[in-house]
């Protein structure tokens, strides 16, 4: 079992209110490779917080 099993995910609106973007620009991001996206058994798109926050700690 990995460790990122037990992670929190996050929405798209929860990671483009820590960005200041459109919860689409977070969907763009993850059409073009910046950001990983899980999706859930109903069709929804979420991301790990730790990917999230290096991300946003490399500006």
């Amino acid at each position: 079992m990995g460790s990122f099993e037990h992670e929190r995910l996050l929405t798209p609106a929860e990671v483009a209110a820590l960005f200041r973007v459109d919860p689409k620009t977070v969907t763009r991001w993850a059409q073009a490779g910046k950001l990983t996206a899980i999706r859930t058994l109903g069709g929804h798109r979420r991301y790990r917080e730790s990917e999230v926050s290096r991300l946003l700690e490399a500006g």
